[in-house]
């Protein structure tokens, strides 16, 4: 009987390496989204009745927060959302908030919290629920979590609810994956609710899937080909995820391989300069028409340069078949937030791979200890 394996890797050379819980954690992720799904339909009516009332007010105002790939969340669906309800949308996280409480928090505007949280333990989360508490007149708190003992869903509030993921979503690796895509999907879904979406998840699990499937491979061979540098670019949406994709490449590689993130026409102002001939860009692209002859004319650019070693177009309407064009399978159609499941499946496995090529333990790349799973050493201060 064949050994299991995952993301390529037999079980027992990912258990050796330490590096088992992120691939699985990965793997699992089509699986977790549609669970994900069902949970929020389930109590779909709960979150209209406690949320209502703010995200359908327009004088009022939704913030989507967390801290680190948590914080991404909230960028990554803030535009969209914004466009969606009534209330006005942002995403502030919650170390902006703790760290300056007077720029961001409205004490007459009434508001919805939204707090992402893994763990549920992030000393920034909960003091954020407690700044809210004390500034904000009229105030309710959704908790997105995948930790069911998570101190942030029972945080003292005067109105909270709390959405409770599945706990295999509770990653136990030290980066973020399957929680970061499902507390990401569970708070779209409860906002643009799930009647919605209904087909859209069936497209969305199964296009993470052929991802994960497919473009293993070719991820693999990128990162076993020794790029020092990789540049993570996307327009509108998908700039949220281009910076996500960054820090998880930053923590599963300790630093190693140095990254930067930017939008197609914010990369030409500047940053640009960042490319060697050891640099790897990746381009998230949009399927929206105007969007995408944006992302279409940098990557032409950068190609036509011959500077950077490589320039690989993710998208779900490929111009072209080849090496450094991967296809998010069955989306060509799909509007723009249903690329960010598969695209961020993407960035992950690349992730995972450069992590092994270095010789690093996915599951605690960071052996120093100057880095950790729930974040340490936050000394708080009461704000005036």
């Amino acid at each position: 009987m064949k050994a299991p394996d995952h993301l390529g890797v037999p079980e027992s050379d990912l258990l050796a390496g330490g590096a088992l819980w992120t691939a699985r954690e990965i793997e699992q992720q089509p699986a977790m989204l549609e669970r994900t799904h069902a949970l929020v339909a389930g109590v779909q009516e709960q979150i209209d009745a406690f949320a209502g009332p703010i995200a359908q007010d327009p004088r009022a105002r939704v913030i989507l927060t967390g801290a680190g790939t948590s914080a991404y969340i909230g960028q990554c669906l803030a535009p969209l959302l914004d466009r969606y309800l009534p209330a006005r949308v942002d995403a502030v996280p919650t170390t902006d908030i703790v760290s300056a409480p007077h720029l961001y928090l409205d004490p007459v505007q009434p508001l919805l919290l939204v707090s992402f949280g893994r763990s549920g333990n992030s000393p920034e989360s909960l003091a954020t629920v407690a700044l809210v508490e004390s500034i904000v007149r009229d105030v309710r708190h959704l908790v997105v979590t995948c930790n069911p003992e998570g101190a942030l869903g029972r945080a003292p509030a005067r109105q909270l609810l709390t959405l409770q993921l599945p706990e295999e979503t509770h990653d136990a690796s030290f980066a973020m994956t399957s929680s970061f895509s499902c507390m990401m999907y569970a708070t779209l879904a409860a906002f643009v609710g799930t009647a919605s979406l209904q087909d859209r998840i069936r497209a969305i699990a199964q296009s993470t899937r052929q991802v994960i499937d497919g473009a293993n491979g070719s991820t693999q061979q990128w990162a076993l080909a020794g790029y020092d540098r990789v540049v993570y670019l996307g327009s509108g949406l998908l700039q949220g995820l281009a910076r996500e994709a960054a820090l998880k490449l930053g923590e599963l590689t300790n630093g190693a391989v140095a990254t930067c993130f930017d939008s197609p026409l914010g990369f030409r102002h500047g940053p640009k300069t960042f490319l060697t001939p050891r640099t790897l860009v990746m381009v998230f692209v949009a399927n929206d028409p105007l969007t995408r002859r944006y992302d279409h004319d940098l990557i032409d650019e950068l190609r036509g340069d011959l500077v950077a070693a490589r320039v690989v177009e993710v998208t779900a309407g490929p111009r072209a078949t080849g090496a450094d064009t991967l296809v998010l399978p069955g989306l060509a159609g799909a509007e723009d937030v249903d690329l960010l499941w598969p695209t961020v499946a993407v960035a992950q496995m690349f992730a995972f791979h450069a992590s092994r090529a270095l010789g690093l333990s996915p599951d605690n790349p960071n052996k120093q200890g100057t880095v950790n799973r729930v974040v340490q050493g936050v000394r708080l201060y009461t704000a005036s």
